[in-house]
């Protein structure tokens, strides 16, 4: 199974140095049944891209947190086994919780198939969809604007041998 964990350049570099995504519970999002309803698909491929979205979203909320965090989204691609993730029933019907999944135990960063990350020339939007979440969550439509404006920059792949370079 196919998990997207979100994270901060810092959060990757701390992964890198110790060799996991963890300590557990981690928290990823997947192709769940709830997220298959929210996006209303069929489409395998499209399902995966929703997912990775959802982590991407994720990952902005970990930069909104984060004083002097740098404004680049990571997500990192796990392969796990198929009952190794626990969706919170008492979360379930949160929005922000679509597709949201946690596996109970650290996971080695040699899982790893993949990891996205926003570009240079995108660190500027979204540091401002960092800065400007609150008040976007708190119905502030120019602020939501501000946030969606993130959405605008695609994360690349980069191979898990990459992660240096990334962190460079």
């Amino acid at each position: 199974m196919r998990v997207y964990v979100p994270l901060t350049l810092s959060g990757l570099a701390g992964a890198h140095r110790a060799g996991v995504l963890g300590p557990g519970p981690v928290a990823a999002y997947a192709v769940t049944p709830g997220l298959r309803e929210w996006y209303r698909s069929d489409d395998e491929e499209e399902l995966e891209y929703a997912a990775l979205g959802r982590a991407a979203a994720a990952s902005l909320r970990l930069i909104a947190r984060e004083p002097g965090a740098a404004g680049r989204r990571v997500v990192v691609a796990v392969d796990i086994k198929d009952g190794e993730t626990v969706t919170d029933p008492g979360r379930a019907g949160e929005t922000d919780a679509v597709g949201e999944v946690t596996i109970a135990r650290a996971v080695p960063l040699s899982a790893a198939a993949a990891v996205h990350v926003d570009a240079d020339d995108a660190e500027a939007d979204v540091t401002a969809a960092a800065l400007a979440l609150a008040a976007a969550e708190g119905g502030d439509e120019d602020a939501r604007g501000t946030v969606d404006g993130a959405d605008d920059h695609e994360l690349l792949w980069f191979g898990v041998q990459e992660i240096p370079d990334i962190l460079s």
